[in-house]
């Protein structure tokens, strides 16, 4: 039902032009099927019988409101009748048909990015909206809230369902991307709360990449972010060890990592670079494949590493790419020329009080020798992380070096 709901949802808004109303008839649709289904059997056409019960509970809700005559007329200002209709319940979705066109929907430019993020797991994966405000830390209400305000800029908007053409879709493509990688970090790397990672908001990530490179087989920056995705997934079942601890790349045992997302990611790089200029997703997977294909820590070819992050900043710079950079420089060329770039990039206030910049600091400080310094550096770092995880990790590295261990 998750995977056939955005269809359902697309083949509504489609027909009727309204995402609020059409939403709550697909909830009901849902809920009826999750409690007849297993008394009666999965129909033979289950999108179709979702599509017809939705349809039926939607018609319900417009003749009950008064100005139901000045909706459809709004309606048809929006679409050709042609685009209202809804698939036949017999016809197979395409894979670039509804569920495509409600991801672009909910990454309107209207939105800020924290609504496109909530109405895109909510609308088009299929993810509750309590799911939601305990995968970001804030109570239900304030989510219900936020998604209601998207939904109403959506519909406030005028906007067609149809796939934006031209321009309109390379600038809604970005905020696609954009929003599936902040979607796929948040779950690879928790911000907030007790664990390092949610798993259910990368893998859903992960699934809409799919889908839009399937749309955009082409597109080399679609198959650099859905590449990185892959290969960075790929490491987390040796992220945390027995307790839940953080275990860093250089420690991990990287029998564990996922041999076939590598594969899969590598090729898909592999395949996208050489058609143009390289996009900052694909320059982030190639950085991403060299750490996936290195044996192990020692035998990382760093100096590429180093030369990709340059070359990523002159399209993105910005004061994490330089971060991650200082660590290459300080990998490929030593701890001293890492440790200078870090003094430079201390002045940027975007990044001067986030933990991971005293982080890096510690572990260059280690590096080099000055082990008082790097304590001191460790406790500041796990002063201002704000996962646990990472708490607990950077104050037993200020312990272990405190006790000469």
């Amino acid at each position: 039902m998750r995977r056939l709901a955005p269809q359902v949802l697309g083949a509504l808004v489609r027909r009727y032009g309204r995402f609020d109303t059409a939403e709550d008839a697909v909830q009901e649709a849902l809920v009826a099927a999750a409690t007849q289904w297993p008394e009666e059997g999965v129909p033979d056409n289950p999108l179709g019988w979702l599509i017809t019960v939705a349809s039926r509970r939607l018609t319900d809700l417009l003749r009950g409101e008064e100005a139901r005559r000045r909706r459809e007329d709004t309606v048809a200002r929006w679409a050709l009748p042609g685009e209202r209709t809804a698939p036949a319940a017999d016809r197979p979705p395409a894979e670039t048909d509804d569920t495509l066109i409600l991801l672009f929907m909910c990454c309107h430019p209207a939105l800020s990015p924290a609504s496109q993020i909530a109405l895109t797991l909510r609308a088009v994966g299929g993810l509750t909206t309590r799911e939601i405000a305990r995968a970001f830390l804030v109570p239900e209400d304030t989510m219900t809230r936020r998604i209601t305000r998207a939904k109403q800029r959506v519909k406030d908007s005028g906007v067609p369902f149809r796939m934006p053409r031209g321009a309109e879709r390379a600038e809604r493509l970005g905020a696609v991307l954009h929003v599936l990688y902040l979607i796929f970090n948040e779950g690879y790397a928790s911000t907030s709360g007790p664990t390092l990672y949610r798993g259910e908001l990368s893998a859903e990530a992960i699934q809409l990449a799919r889908m839009v490179h399937r749309l955009l087989p082409g597109d080399g920056e679609v198959a650099g972010l859905l590449a990185l995705m892959l290969l960075t997934d790929a490491r987390r079942p040796a992220r945390t060890g027995p307790d839940g601890e953080l275990v860093p790349m250089a420690e991990q045992d990287r029998g564990l990592w996922d041999a076939g997302r590598i594969a899969e990611g590598v090729a898909l790089i592999t395949e996208a670079l050489p058609r143009g200029v390289p996009g900052p997703y694909q320059l982030q997977a190639a950085i991403a494949a060299v750490h996936d294909e290195a044996q192990d820590a020692e035998s990382t070819d760093w100096p590429q590493i180093t030369a990709l992050y340059e070359l990523l900043m002159r399209i993105s710079d910005n004061p994490v790419v330089r971060l991650n950079h200082a660590v290459a420089v300080a990998m490929s060329r030593g701890p001293k020329e890492g440790l200078h770039l870090l003094g430079e990039l201390a002045a940027d206030e975007r990044v001067a009080e986030d933990h991971r910049l005293h982080a890096v600091r510690a572990h260059l400080l280690e590096m080099s020798g000055d082990l008082v310094a790097a304590r001191e550096a460790y406790g500041a770092a796990a002063r201002r992380a704000p996962g646990l995880p990472q708490q607990r990790y950077l104050n037993s590295r200020a312990a272990r070096l405190a006790d000469g261990s």
